[in-house]
C-alpha cells in the first residue's frame, strides 16, 4: 500500500487568508441539544430479540399490550418480530412546535437486522427529564444480513438506522435571544491573537469599543442600544466580518498512515540532517551433491548463502539554513529522496534537537 505524505502550503504572508467570523465561532447558547428514548421496533421477519435471552424485551412487550387490554401474564412467547432500541436525535437551535427531525435507531438486544421494521411511538427525553419530542415510523437500513445453513454475509450495520423526520418536536427550548444584554462568541480554535483580532474587527465595525476578548475561546460583546430587540440583525452582520486567523506552528504526523500535516509557520532553525539506509539482502541458492558412481554415498543438499549489503553512500549530509520555510524545507528533504516513514523521524530528530520551531502531534 502506497504511502500518503500531505503537506498544506499556506499562502505567502503578504497575501492574507481571511476567514468569516461566522467560520471561525459560534454564539454561546445557540447549539443542539441530545435527546435520548427507549422504545421497541415491530413487524422484522423473525429477526428480531431472543425473548427468553432479552428479558427486557419481554418485559417491554407484556406492558404494551397491557396498556392496550391485551393479559399476557404467564403466557409464552416465542415471537422474534419485535427488538428494543435505543432511539437517538438532536433538538435543532429554535425548534418549534409540530417540526419534525431525524432520528437514529439502534438495537438494544440481541436481534439480527431492524430490516423493515416499525418503531412504535417513543418519548424522547432531555437531559432534564422531560419529553421534548414523540418519535414514531418506518425504519431504514444502510446494511443487510444474510445466511444459509453454512455461510454468512453482513454488509454494514443492519441494526442500525434511521427514520427521516421520524420525530415531531412537542416542546421547545426556553432560549431567546433578544433579551440577552450582551453576547459570547466561542472560538473553535482557541487563540490569543485570533480572539483579538475578531474583537478589534467588531470595534471597528460598531464605531465603539463593544466587544473584549475575555480568553482565548471567548469574545464577549455588549449590545449597542439600537440593536436591543433585534439581535437577529446584530449577529448576521457580525459573522460576516472577515478576521485573519492566527495558529501554533504545528506538525501532525500520523505514523500509521505515513500523513504529514504542517502549518505556514513552522521555521527550522540552522541543522545538517543525513539520512541513509541500511539495506541487507540474503539469497538461498541450495545445490544438489551427488556420490560417486557405484559408492556407498547418499544424495544431499548443500546449502548456499549470499549475503549483500547496502549502506546507501548515495545519501550525503544536507545543510538546512535556519529560518527556512515550510516549501523550502519540504523541496530539500524531497530532494535527499526522504520518504513519508523517514520524513517523520527526520521531524522528531529535528525537534529533539531544538531546531523545529513548532509543536509536534503524534496521532
Amino acid at each position: 500500500m502506497a504511502l500518503a505524505c500531505l503537506f498544506l502550503l499556506a499562502t505567502p504572508h503578504g497575501a492574507s487568508a481571511m476567514s468569516r467570523v461566522k467560520d471561525m465561532a459560534s454564539i454561546e447558547g445557540v447549539r443542539q441539544n441530545q435527546l435520548v428514548g427507549y422504545g421497541i421496533v415491530v413487524g422484522l421477519n423473525g429477526t428480531g430479540d431472543t425473548l427468553n435471552n432479552i428479558p427486557f424485551t419481554k418485559q417491554s412487550l407484556q406492558a404494551m399490550l397491557e396498556r392496550l387490554g391485551v393479559n399476557t401474564r404467564g403466557a409464552i412467547m416465542r415471537t422474534q418480530n419485535l427488538a428494543a432500541v435505543m432511539v437517538t436525535a438532536n433538538l435543532p437551535a429554535f425548534a418549534t412546535q409540530g417540526n419534525r427531525m431525524d432520528i437514529t435507531v439502534s438495537s438494544l438486544g440481541d436481534a439480527k437486522s431492524l430490516q423493515g421494521g416499525t418503531l412504535l411511538v417513543t418519548p424522547l427525553l432531555g437531559a432534564d427529564g422531560e419529553v421534548y419530542a414523540l418519535a414514531q415510523g418506518s425504519v431504514a437500513i444502510a446494511g443487510f444480513s444474510a445466511e444459509g445453513d453454512a455461510a454468512k454475509i453482513t454488509r454494514g450495520v443492519p441494526t442500525n438506522g434511521r427514520v427521516p423526520n421520524g420525530a415531531m418536536i412537542e416542546r421547545e427550548m426556553a432560549f431567546k435571544m433578544n433579551d440577552m444584554r450582551s453576547l459570547r462568541l466561542s472560538l473553535r480554535n482557541p487563540d490569543f491573537t485570533t480572539s483579538k483580532r475578531i474583537a478589534a474587527a467588531i470595534n471597528d465595525f460598531m464605531g465603539s469599543d463593544t466587544a473584549e476578548p475575555t480568553d482565548p475561546a471567548t469574545v464577549t460583546l455588549q449590545i449597542p442600544p439600537k440593536y436591543n430587540g433585534n439581535m437577529i440583525r446584530l449577529v448576521t452582520e457580525i459573522e460576516q466580518l472577515k478576521v485573519e486567523p492566527d495558529q501554533t506552528a504545528r506538525v501532525v504526523v500520523d505514523e500509521r498512515s505515513g500523513i504529514i500535516v504542517m502549518g505556514r509557520d513552522v521555521r527550522v532553525s540552522t541543522v545538517a540532517i543525513a539520512q541513509g539506509n541500511l539495506t541487507v539482502t540474503i539469497t538461498e541458492t541450495p545445490q544438489v551433491s551427488q556420490p560417486a558412481p557405484f559408492s556407498n554415498g547418499q544424495t544431499t543438499v548443500v546449502p548456499r548463502t549470499g549475503v549483500k549489503v547496502d549502506t546507501g553512500d548515495g545519501n550525503k549530509l544536507a545543510l538546512v539554513k535556519e529560518g527556512v520555510t515550510l516549501r523550502e524545507l519540504v523541496d530539500g528533504l524531497n530532494a535527499l529522496g526522504v520518504g513519508p516513514r523517514d520524513l517523520i523521524s527526520i521531524l522528531q530528530a529535528i525537534k529533539a534537537a531544538g531546531a523545529l520551531q513548532a509543536d509536534i502531534d503524534v496521532m
